[in-house]
């Protein structure tokens, strides 16, 4: 079920982020070329209609934010200030990350709750967004799914490091797909490991 979860995950990111590149990059072609004086093409170019791009990537930008804040949950590449937690004693730090993590799911929990209680009551009323018209409890049920999945995400990494003690880590000089030999990597990188 994880790792069904995990790629449906990735997917949505990958899908939000890519169609709002392909979008902007449409609207914003569409706005200059509208602009050439060229008399066929002009013409058929007004009367297409991009009033609703804008708005379209913000509401794709913020679900991608939502989901993506889980994923770096999941992946240990959410933003987390350690120094201090570091210089504690082991016994006194997997009390003190544990506590993290279960503060992080507790908050995350009752944003997810009290996003659900706004859509909920959103959807009872006749509220559109402006330019696309899209019912705005759909658009704002990014913050219960994403804070939810988030939630989840905090328990999965704390049941994880009450078991074997170690949290998520991302190696930001990792590629997927390209293995590095240890010859082939610069010195610095292969005396850290």
């Amino acid at each position: 079920m994880n790792k069904v979860l995990d790629h449906l995950e990735e997917w949505l990111i990958a899908f939000l982020m890519g169609g709002a590149t392909i979008v902007i990059f449409v609207a914003v072609v569409h706005r200059y070329a509208s602009g050439i004086p060229w008399p066929a093409l002009q013409d058929w170019l007004l009367t297409v209609n991009m009033s609703w791009a804008q708005e379209l990537c913000i509401y794709m930008f913020v679900w991608m934010a939502k989901f993506g804040a889980a994923y770096g949950v999941r992946t240990g590449i959410h933003v987390g200030v350690d120094l201090l937690v570091k210089q504690l004693p082991e016994r006194i730090r997997k009390k003190v990350i544990l506590f993290g993590l279960l503060a992080g799911a507790l908050f995350t929990g009752v944003v997810g709750t009290f996003g659900a209680k706004f859509v909920w009551d959103m959807a009872h009323t006749e509220q559109v967004s402006p330019d696309m018209e899209l019912p705005m409890w759909i658009v704002f049920l990014a913050i219960p799914c994403g804070s939810y999945l988030m939630c989840y995400r905090f328990l999965q990494v704390a049941w994880s490091f009450w078991r074997t003690g170690e949290l998520p880590h991302h190696d930001e000089s990792h590629v997927e797909g390209i293995d590095v030999s240890a010859d082939a990597m610069p010195a610095s990188k292969a005396n850290a490991q």
